[in-house]
């Protein structure tokens, strides 16, 4: 007899698939029957050499002829018209972790499992029909059946779905492989850094040119020089075209010693320093007229702003 493939861990009919290497064989190896179709009661031989190699398990079907079905199954075997092989598992743990799954898979794959029996059927659900089996019950696969295992959920949950949504995101074909996902993600950081670098050289031209904006200022006698920093932080905030205009609207401030005319020590409108000196006639006309002469003046004389 040809050996026969009993399971291996393609993606069967159910959308689940079996792992080899988690299989039990044990007891199975012990009472090797072949049944019909799944169902006890129809033995129509025995499986023999049991070989788990390369990802799948396979073996040798032996009809024992001593039924009518068995000489029946054994012809219809050997003439091709009955060619698949199912299994009976009782599945012990199941995962549904995303390296545990493949593209298409809507239930949990089944890690480890105990074999139950094997069964000659006419359609399996791939090349591996399987039958789900808990504690000697036969549970049915079928859309109303009560199966085991759950259906994942909606989620892209395993790698290829996650690998196709992430290729469209980058704006790649959904086909992607993992490599051109990879060198997009490469590209996208090597521009990423470019523009924080880019960024940086900005920062620090735009640094460069409050500073000498402010500098400016100082050497023009617009600013004291202990003010440097706050003018600095203040272009920062303001950008530079604001602090260029707020400079360009100050004055330079002017010494006591540069506006007192020589020999008359006065200073301002009427040669006056402070505000005593100026006759209260002029003064109140300087009130009314010279209103910035008339602060100043104050501000001489008291040391504070007057608000006028």
């Amino acid at each position: 007899m040809k050996r026969l493939r009993i399971t291996n861990e393609r993606l069967n009919g159910y959308g689940f698939r079996v792992l080899t290497s988690g299989g039990n064989l044990e007891q199975y190896q012990r009472n090797p029957v072949l049944l019909y179709m799944h169902e006890r009661g129809k033995v129509i031989g025995i499986m023999k050499d049991l070989k788990v190699e390369n990802g799948e398990i396979t073996a040798e079907p032996v009809f024992d002829e001593a039924t009518e079905l068995s000489r029946q199954c054994k012809k219809q075997y050997e003439i091709g018209s009955l060619r698949m092989v199912s299994i009976g598992i009782d599945p012990i743990e199941t995962s549904d972790a995303p390296d545990m799954l493949v593209d298409g898979q809507t239930r949990p794959t089944v890690t480890k499992w105990k074999l139950v029996e094997v069964s000659l059927v006419d359609i399996g659900a791939n090349d591996d029909a399987i039958v789900l089996k808990s504690d000697g019950t036969r549970i049915e696969l079928e859309k109303d059946g009560n199966c085991l295992l759950p259906l994942l959920s909606n989620k892209p949950n395993n790698k290829t779905m996650d690998l196709k949504a992430i290729a469209l995101k980058l704006g790649l074909a959904e086909t992607a492989d993992e490599s051109a996902v990879l060198s997009k993600i490469a590209d996208l950081q090597k521009d990423a850094g470019a523009a924080v670098t880019l960024r940086q050289e900005n920062d620090t031209l735009k640094l460069a040119g409050i500073v000498t904006l402010v500098d400016g200022a100082i050497a023009e006698k617009k600013i004291a020089a202990d003010k440097k920093d706050h003018f600095v932080e203040l272009g920062k905030k303001v950008g530079i075209n604001e602090l260029k205009s707020t400079f360009e609207a100050m004055s330079p401030q002017v010494k006591l010693s540069e506006v007192i005319k020589p020999g008359t020590g006065a200073t301002g409108a009427g040669g006056y320093t402070k505000l005593s000196d100026v006759p209260g006639e002029e003064l109140v006309k300087m009130r009314q007229d010279d209103k910035e002469t008339y602060r100043r003046l104050y501000r001489a004389e008291y040391g504070m702003d007057c608000e006028i």
